[in-house]
C-alpha cells in the first residue's frame, strides 16, 4: 500500500502500495518469475479492475480512470493515530462521483498505539461505511514494517493476533462491518498466530506482485482471496487490483452481502 510523508515520516508508497525499499525487496524476492506485470493476469483478466491511491496520488484524474477501466478504488484515509491523507477528499468523493465503487484503508503501526486507538482515528478521519452499494468496508493494511528493522513491529504473534482483533472489534462497532485485512501470505504467516477466527469474519486483499496469480493464501483457513492486489504500477494510478467475483457481485459486497 500506499504510506505518506506525515507523523513519522511514513514513506512514499503509492496507494496501497506500502512499498518502501525494503519492502519492495521483500516483494521481490517473494515474487515467481522476473517479468513486471504490468497488465491484468490472463488468469484473471475478466474479473472487475481497481487500484488503490493515498496522498502519493495527489489530485487524481477519476473520470481517466473510469475510461480505463477502473471500477472500484480504496483510499488511504489514516495511519497509526495522527496521520491524514490531505487529499482524501478529493480521492474518496472524487471517485465516487465518477461512479467508482470505493472505500477507505488504514495503515496500521501496532508499536505506536492500540488497535482501538487506531481504529478510532479511521474511522473519525473516512473509514466509516454504509450499505449504499457504493462503499467498500473500511479495510486495515496491517504488512511488514517500513519504519524500523522489526518486522512484525516488536509484537509477539499472540500480541499482533490481539492487536487486529482490537481493532476489527472496534471498527465493527462503530460501522457494523469487520474490515477487510490487507497482507501479504509471507508477513501474516510470520507474524501472527494465524487463527481461524480472522479467516471467518474477514475477506482477504492479498498482495503478490510479478505473478500470475495471486499464489497461497495466507494460513488460518482463507479459501479465497476476495481483493488481489498483483502489481504497483500499470494503467490505473497506483496498484493495481483485482475483485474476485463479477461486477454485481461487487456491488453485492459494497452493500453488505
Amino acid at each position: 500500500m500506499a504510506r505518506d510523508p506525515k507523523p513519522f515520516q511514513p514513506v512514499r508508497r503509492t496507494p496501497l502500495r506500502r512499498r518502501s525499499r525494503a519492502l519492495a525487496a521483500t516483494a521481490a524476492a517473494l515474487a515467481i518469475g522476473g517479468t513486471v506485470l504490468t497488465e491484468v493476469p490472463v488468469s484473471a483478466a475478466a474479473k472487475p479492475k481497481g487500484h488503490d491511491v493515498s496522498s502519493h496520488q495527489k489530485n487524481v484524474d477519476w473520470q481517466s480512470a473510469k475510461a480505463k477501466g477502473a471500477t472500484f478504488v480504496y483510499v488511504k484515509a489514516t495511519e497509526s493515530h495522527t496521520y491524514r491523507n490531505p487529499y482524501f477528499g478529493q480521492q474518496y468523493n472524487g471517485s465516487r462521483a465518477a461512479g467508482l465503487i470505493r472505500g477507505a484503508y488504514h495503515f496500521a503501526l501496532p508499536d505506536k498505539s492500540s488497535g482501538i486507538t487506531q481504529a478510532r482515528h479511521f474511522i473519525r478521519n473516512g473509514g466509516a461505511w454504509r450499505a449504499d452499494g457504493w462503499t467498500l468496508p473500511p479495510a486495515l493494511d496491517i504488512e511488514y514494517n517500513p519504519y524500523g528493522k522489526k518486522k512484525c513491529y516488536g509484537l509477539s504473534k499472540a500480541k499482533m493476533a490481539s492487536w487486529i482483533t482490537a481493532f476489527s472489534n472496534e471498527v465493527n462497532r462503530l460501522t457494523g462491518r469487520r474490515p477487510v485485512i490487507y497482507t501479504t501470505a509471507h508477513w501474516w504467516n510470520n507474524c501472527t498466530n494465524s487463527s481461524p477466527v480472522f479467516t471467518s469474519k474477514h475477506a482477504l486483499w492479498l498482495a503478490r506482485y510479478n505473478a500470475a496469480d495471486a499464489g497461497a493464501l495466507p494460513s488460518g483457513g482463507w479459501k479465497l482471496w476476495t481483493f488481489w492486489q498483483y502489481d504497483n504500477s500499470g494503467t490505473l494510478p497506483g496498484d493495481q487490483n483485482l475483485f474476485n467475483g463479477t461486477s454485481a457481485q461487487l456491488k453485492r459486497f459494497a452493500k453488505g452481502a
